[in-house]
């Protein structure tokens, strides 16, 4: 399929913007069926606004749950809810325990 240059108008800012051949051909392999609605620097914003500056949830902090380390017994923070009877480690003992790969 031979793929041409299309001005496409954005959907946020109203400017008009290409949607290149290489896009379209990249977009075809991805299995995008729709183009873009959105310019380069709307595109990059929403990310943004969606994303906060790091990734992660939407920008959210992460949440953490009040632990005692299993191994020396100091009270540290964990990602995760603690399940009863399951054993949870400070950072510093995970690294000791954890499996290697």
């Amino acid at each position: 399929m031979s793929f041409q240059d299309k001005s496409i108008q954005c959907a946020d800012c109203g400017t008009e913007f290409s949607f290149t051949a290489g896009e379209q051909e990249f977009f075809q392999t991805k299995g995008y069926t729709n183009e873009p609605k959105r310019c380069p620097s709307c595109r990059g914003a929403r990310k943004t606004e969606r994303t906060g500056s790091g990734g992660g949830n939407y920008g959210q902090p992460r949440q953490t749950f009040p632990a005692t380390c299993a191994q020396c017994g100091k009270d540290t923070q964990v990602p995760f809810e603690p399940t009863s009877g399951k054993p949870v480690y400070c950072s510093d003992c995970y690294k000791k325990v954890k499996p290697s790969r």
